[in-house]
């Protein structure tokens, strides 16, 4: 696999991790009791957007290297699932 591959999978893997990390930890305003007139209530009171990309890439590089050792290391691909739901 070459280092653009490599890269492409975990800035893929990285966008799906941003979705759900983003709600962890989010306290709205109608949660504070703070509701800024023209905003919604469930609007975030303090959005920590470097708190969020740290936790995104941290949990997106351990499910790259989960995918990297399952399908790089061990050999297994999409041809091998059908193994896993066997059928008579």
């Amino acid at each position: 696999m070459s280092l653009f591959s490599a890269f492409a999978v975990y800035f893929v893997i990285w966008w799906i991790t941003l979705f759900a990390v983003l709600p962890f930890g989010l306290r709205t305003q109608d949660e504070e009791g703070e509701v800024v007139p023209g905003t919604t209530a469930s609007a975030p009171h303090r959005f920590r957007p470097w708190r969020v990309v740290f936790w995104t890439s941290l949990v997106a590089a351990v499910v790259f290297a989960a995918w990297y050792v399952v399908v790089i290391v061990l050999g297994y691909g999409l041809e091998d699932l059908s193994a896993l739901f066997w059928t008579p």
